[in-house]
């Protein structure tokens, strides 16, 4: 009886098939009610006692062998028929593919570029690593100038020469150095400063920063385009400019926008005063104008700069600065359905 089991395990191991209705006779033959592991189990009892070990044994290796091949046969006409669906049948719809989102740096920046473009401002971008005159000296800052010390700059190992740019003012000063009047540009771009870490402040971020000049250019002409950015991008219209310092510009001057007391985070954000601070403003310092290559007797301009990052922190209602640099899936997915 031993060696008759081990000739159908042998039949067992040999056994192929392709088609659904022969596996299912091999099935019904060896594992069905009345199939032959049945009346094998039934032989047991009338097994002498000092073979029962051995045949019990080859019983149930013929068991698994045919519950193995019956299973591996099946599986491989399901993965073979899966395969021939999936890329057989061209009309099948496709699976859904998950989109990206826009970082909310570059949704700001898209839409500040967007509004400006509308007015005739073209973008002009320049290097992270800048040298002393791009960043300071051209812009009226010369060497011990005061100002600088309002700026903690990051230098390149120990030449004072070579440092990450603290404004993006660095672009505007290569822009006016080659190309000639009327320049009407918007330089965005991120930015380095040796400042504390913290909710409200980084060592990094993004600025953008503005320039126009030609012949006649005034304050009011500064004043209105300024007016025609609030309105666009925040929906305020009401603004106010507060006189203030720049080396780069004289007059200079603070924008503020009037942006209400509706809600408890405007009185939060405003202070209580419903008048937010947006950026910085002024003409450009004829001295500027000079070191660049542009005649001031002829030439007159005016000039801009604003944070992407605190505008940003303002629109989305953003808690944390931070937010915008640690790379959290969850942050980033809540921007899928803003362009």
């Amino acid at each position: 009886m031993i060696e008759k089991i081990k000739e159908h395990l042998a039949e067992v191991e040999a056994f192929s098939s392709t088609n659904k209705e022969e596996i299912e006779n091999f099935r019904i033959k060896y594992l069905g009610r009345n199939g032959l592991l049945t009346g094998f189990f039934a032989e047991f009892k009338n097994v002498p006692n000092d073979q029962k070990k051995d045949f019990g044994q080859v019983i149930n290796a013929l068991k698994n062998a045919a519950e193995n091949k019956v299973n591996s046969l099946k599986e491989a006409i399901e993965n073979s028929q899966e395969s021939k669906t999936v890329y057989g049948d061209l009309s099948r719809p496709g699976q859904p593919v998950a989109l990206g989102s826009r970082h909310p740096i570059s949704i700001v920046k898209n839409r500040i570029i967007e509004i400006f473009s509308r007015i005739g401002f073209n973008v002009s971008e320049g290097p992270e690593i800048e040298d002393d005159w791009h960043n300071f000296t051209a812009l009226n800052l010369p060497e011990y100038h005061p100002a600088r010390d309002m700026q903690d700059t990051f230098f390149i190992q120990t030449n004072p020469d070579v440092l990450l740019r603290t404004h993006t003012s660095s672009v505007q000063v290569r822009y006016m150095e080659n190309n000639k009047p009327p320049i009407r540009t918007i330089s965005p771009g991120r930015v380095y400063r040796n400042e504390a870490i913290s909710a409200r402040s980084h060592c990094f971020f993004h600025q953008v920063e503005g320039l126009y000049v030609d012949k006649g250019v005034s304050f009011a002409d500064l004043k209105q385009t300024l007016q025609y950015f609030t309105t666009e991008m925040f929906g305020k219209s009401k603004i106010r400019l507060r006189p203030s310092y720049f080396p780069f510009t004289e007059p200079s001057a603070e924008v503020d926008v009037y942006w209400g007391l509706e809600t408890e985070t405007d009185y939060k954000m405003t202070k209580g005063t419903g008048w937010l601070e947006i950026m910085g403003c002024g003409m450009v310092d004829p001295n500027v104008l000079k070191n660049c290559g542009i005649d001031p007797e002829i030439y007159s301009g005016f000039a801009f700069g604003m944070g992407i990052d605190r505008i940003a922190l303002l629109l989305h209602q953003i808690p944390d600065i931070r937010m915008f640099s640690e790379n959290d899936v969850r942050f980033l997915e809540q921007f899928k359905s803003v362009l």
